[in-house]
């Protein structure tokens, strides 16, 4: 079902959609931003590959770019993140945060203020990477 205001995506004669420019290029800009690579990024969104690296590859030719560009500090990462049921000491039922990181280290968060420390954390291996 297309809701109001969703546009109708043409196709070709060989039954391929067409994306618009306009969605193309915001496809584009949030995959730069993303920090992703492009196969994830593509399968995320729903794009064939293939497609994805030529509209990659036609935008850098477009802007003079041969290489891809450098990830700003400011790119988003993706973080997965896993709300368990954990028994507190007290014997008390709590949600508690579970941070899977790279190298096999696992975090666990159960109130605000570890939450805080948790992405003051994150921030920092990013830096370091």
């Amino acid at each position: 079902m297309i809701e109001a205001g969703e546009p109708v995506l043409k196709t070709d004669k060989l039954g391929r959609v067409k994306t618009p420019a306009v969605r193309r290029e915001r496809l584009l800009d949030e995959f730069e931003r993303s920090g992703l690579g492009g196969q994830e990024f593509a399968s995320l969104s729903g794009i064939k590959y293939q497609t994805f690296a030529t509209w990659v590859q036609q935008r850098r030719r477009k802007r003079g770019a041969t290489h891809a560009p450098a990830k700003s500090a400011e790119a988003a990462r993706w973080l997965e993140a896993v709300v368990e049921q954990a028994k507190h000491p007290g014997n008390q039922n709590l949600a508690v945060m579970v941070l899977h990181l790279p190298g096999g280290a696992r975090v666990e968060v159960m109130d605000e203020k570890q939450a805080v420390l948790a992405a003051v954390l994150v921030r920092a291996l990013a830096r370091a990477c």
